[in-house]
């Protein structure tokens, strides 16, 4: 059989089986530019300053004008572009071969709601512009042109979920999210209609800014005009449904603490944003995305925006353009979902990150550490896989590594967290995916936690949260510049990425899992063209250690690390090797394996995996005398009941043997065929007998309400499916003290179905059970059913009001929830919680806690430890504060 390369992103099945060959051996994919690259990410206005005439970004000296306070950690430092491309050759020295750069575009300097400046570029007013405080379009120009010249690519961070904090409500600014069933979305001429039914789609209707929101969104004077380009400027181009809670259907339409969620659903936002990016590319010839918060945004949206814009990158001849997405979650059915179903190449990985963070901090087991990379095959499929996933260790919103190592091991000596470090990064640039070195990691920075305390200044600063940070591998501190080219980090990093280039097997071959105990982990990289073994093993024990590792064959040279120069395989093929405490040790082999006989497949089973049920988890068994890669396909029966054609799913190259096949678009009970193609990827193959399995019926859960809580009159019942298939119906049942079920009501509008059930009539104490029943295609399933009692919902013992208005009550310092005057009074018949305070005009800010401690408090939008609550008031004011432990949300009357 021929074996066909994939060689390049965005090949589809189709393209594959155009000639209804059957099933046939495939290579894994790698291509150029998705499965080779080592980043550099810079936040650009903390890295360098080489340009200080636009610190203020041209808007005067007010910090809350302009957004530049360099004694601040919210406001602008001054770092911009001219101090990236000042700093080339440090960048370059490090061995990685791009550069991606935090959002560039204008951004609305101060957010006074927030508290601080745009200086990280999350939001944006003008699109189609660099913010003057980074330099504006020239310095762009000069740092992509300086870093081409150098061999070094540059990737834009970039935002299609939100912008800027403009649009405001009739009624009030970042309000409370309204969901969907309380409030649908309406046409202009006020018919409902559900997003989910219309994403992307020719019937998505026409909207009015009157009739179709929750809340009717405004601008305020001189904010007509405030983005770029100008449809940007219509406010029905956004959700307008309140802040996100980051849970359920608000996840996708709530607005990211005040900033303006755009209507991804509706074509008009889609063609927007690609345009806006494509342009991007042509004119400035920018290599790659970073895409922020992709997992707020809908699935059609990416379908439609990814292959648009490589489609337009590879028209401006850039064919390795390559994008990845941030999906903050470490569950691989979750973010394996946006290069499956949802046809991204990449997203980062956030899994290898926890599991990173748990082998080389924490100690965790080897065994753990096989088990993650085993999980590889959920990204598998037919135009990419996990080798093309970034890999990171820290990051600007979550804390650097450093930060982590300093928690996990507080007494740890400072050699010992360099080394936990230097493990960290050997593992990192040593397996699949994409390595990314965070700016300043290279420099053993380690901060006190996420967000400002990660996003420390490197070229000197006087903020004390940073100055105080005690740098790993250094006795230098951020009240001066930090660009050692001899700090051992950086000397490492710089080794690690001269390693993968000199043998580049270690940054695209196949990655097989050798041996995994205790402390030690270990797996061969093999490159299925030049055929030589390399073997890597690492140790994340305070001891040395030593283990017997399977391979090939062969006679083995130490390329890296500090241990024997050469050991060759015993006649079980396995070698001895010693491993330094926290060390890494690669040999490679001196010689290319022989051919061999083709392998042999058979398939074992297709299953839907416990985690998502729009999945079919096909597995194989292989028998080879070494290297071997499985290429599987499937062939479902079409609606007249014939066998359609076959369709490539996927190659893997390492054990276990699997795919997990997304059939989130047949409809359940649909009889699907599979078949395998063994080879050892030099011509050599075999075909399995066929599989014959269904597709399953979804699944669906329910998410409200929290089981064994009292349910008061009117409680949300709410269920998600998977997968949300079009068509989806729920239905939600109950029943009281184990009588028969009642339909309360039944839902079509994704992602999140609820009712709302009426139990006014009911006893209090009963046992109210609930269940959802989701109908796909004529298949139903059925939840896991709940069980509450009826009756008014708990309260707490005592509501408190910190916050700066606390030393006006009297309190004698602000933020005190054991504060006896902050206490508020429980109204039984309205079952809220209310405090009357006489404040001076002013601007203030408060929450709500529970029981005198912050272990249980609320803040805007009833989110629980959410932010503080805005209050400005212009005149002196008697004010009532009414909070409803239903919903945890405040209401503010009498304010001036």
């Amino acid at each position: 059989m021929v074996v066909i390369a994939l060689g390049a992103v965005g090949i589809t099945a189709g393209i594959l089986t155009n000639a209804n060959q059957g099933p046939h051996a495939i290579a894994p994919v790698r291509a150029e530019g998705t499965t080779n690259q080592s980043f550099y990410f810079v936040m650009t206005d903390r890295f360098n300053d080489g340009d200080p005439s636009n610190n203020d970004g041209g808007l005067g000296s007010d910090p809350q004008v302009s957004g530049y306070d360099n004694t601040n950690s919210a406001f602008y430092q001054g770092g911009d572009l001219k101090g990236i491309e000042d700093k080339l050759d440090y960048i370059q020295g490090l061995g990685v071969n791009a550069i991606w750069v935090a959002p560039p575009f204008t951004n609305k300097a101060v957010q006074p709601e927030d508290s601080s400046a745009g200086y990280h570029g999350y939001w944006i007013t003008d699109f189609t512009s660099i913010d003057p405080h980074l330099g504006g379009n020239d310095a762009m120009t000069d740092l992509i042109t300086a870093a081409h010249d150098r061999g070094l690519k540059v990737y834009f961070d970039i935002i299609t979920n939100h912008t800027a904090d403009v649009i405001g409500y009739q009624g009030g600014d970042r309000l409370p999210y309204v969901s969907t069933d309380e409030a649908p979305y309406k046409d202009s001429d006020g018919n409902v209609f559900s997003p989910s039914d219309v994403a992307g789609s020719d019937g998505f209707p026409t909207l009015s800014a009157d009739t179709s929101f929750p809340y009717t969104p405004v601008l305020a004077d001189g904010e007509e005009s405030a983005k770029s380009p100008e449809w940007l400027n219509d406010v029905t181009m956004y959700h307008n449904r309140g802040n996100s809670t980051f849970t359920g259907e608000d996840a996708l339409f709530g607005d990211f603490v005040g900033l303006d969620d755009l209507f991804t659903e509706d074509p008009r936002v889609v063609q927007g944003m690609t345009d806006i990016y494509t342009t991007w590319i042509k004119d400035f010839d920018v290599d790659g995305f970073r895409i922020d918060t992709m997992r707020h945004v809908n699935d059609e949206f990416w379908q439609s925006f990814g292959p648009d814009v490589l489609q337009a990158a590879k028209d401006a001849g850039k064919d390795d353009f390559f994008m990845f997405g941030e999906v903050f979650d470490t569950s691989r059915a979750k973010t394996s979902h946006f290069t499956t179903t949802a046809d991204q190449q990449a997203v980062l990985d956030f899994p290898f990150q926890d599991a990173a963070r748990n082998f080389a901090s924490r100690g965790g087991s080897a065994e753990d550490l096989a088990a993650f990379y085993a999980d590889d095959d959920w990204y598998t499929d037919a135009d990419s896989s996990a080798y093309e996933l970034p890999t990171f260790l820290g990051n600007h919103d979550m804390g650097r590594f450093g930060g982590f190592l300093q928690a996990d091991n507080a007494n740890a000596s400072q050699e010992e967290l360099l080394q936990q470090f230097q493990l960290a990064n050997s593992l990192m640039y040593l397996t699949r995916g994409n390595p990314i070195t965070y700016y300043g990691d290279e420099q053993g920075l380690t901060g006190d936690g996420g967000d400002r305390a990660a996003r420390q200044v490197m070229f000197g600063t006087t903020i004390p949260e940073y100055t105080d940070d005690v740098l790993i591998g250094s006795t230098a501190t951020l009240a001066e510049p930090v660009f050692d080219t001899e700090q051992p980090l950086y000397q490492q990093i710089s080794a690690l990425n001269a390693l993968r280039n000199d043998h580049p097997t270690l940054a695209t071959g196949a990655q097989i899992t050798r041996y995994s105990d205790g402390n030690v982990f270990a797996f061969s990289r093999f490159n299925r063209d030049e055929r030589r073994e390399y073997v890597v093993v690492l140790n994340s024990s305070a001891e040395e250690h030593e283990a017997t590792i399977p391979t090939w064959g062969g006679t083995f040279s130490l390329i890296y690390g500090d241990t024997a120069t050469e050991v060759t395989a015993g006649d079980d093929n396995s070698i001895q090797i010693t491993v330094p405490s926290y060390g890494a040790v690669v040999f490679r082999a001196d010689a290319a394996l022989p051919g061999t006989d083709a392998p042999q497949v058979q398939l074992t089973t297709a299953a839907a995996p416990a985690d998502d049920q729009g999945r079919l988890e096909v597995t194989a068994d292989v028998t080879a005398e070494n290297y071997a890669e499985v290429s599987f396909w499937r062939q479902a029966v079409a609606e007249d009941g014939t066998a359609g054609e076959w369709t490539y799913i996927g190659t893997d190259d390492n054990a276990p043997y699997r795919v997990f096949d997304d059939v989130s678009d047949l409809a359940p009970g649909t009889s699907v065929t599979y078949q395998a193609v063994a080879s050892d990827g030099k011509g050599h193959d075999s075909t399995s007998e066929t599989l014959e399995a269904e597709v399953p019926a979804p699944s669906v859960t329910l998410v409200s309400p929290a089981p064994g809580e009292l349910l008061g009159e009117a409680p949300v019942v709410a269920a998600t499916v998977l997968p949300a298939r079009e068509g989806t119906e729920v239905t939600i049942q109950r029943r009281v003290q184990g009588g028969d079920w009642e339909d309360v009501g039944t839902d079509n509008t994704a992602p999140v179905y609820s009712v709302t059930d009426d139990l006014t009539t009911a006893e209090a104490g009963k046992d109210v059970e609930y269940r959802a029943l989701a109908t796909q295609a004529g298949v139903t399933s059925e939840s896991a059913i709940f069980a509450g009692k009826s009756g008014a919902m708990a309260q707490p013992d005592e509501v408190a009001l910190p916050g700066t208005v606390n030393s006006v009550m009297g309190c004698g310092e602000d933020w005190a929830p054991w504060c006896d005057e902050a206490q508020m009074t429980f109204d039984e018949e309205s079952a809220t919680w209310s405090i009357t305070v006489d404040l001076p005009a002013g601007d203030y800010e408060f929450k709500i806690a529970l029981n005198r401690t912050w272990d249980e408090n609320y803040g805007d939008g009833g989110v629980k430890d959410g932010p503080n609550i805005p209050l400005s008031l212009t005149k002196d004011s008697t004010v009532t504060f009414t909070y409803d432990n239903a919903t945890h949300l405040v209401t503010v009357t009498g304010a001036g």
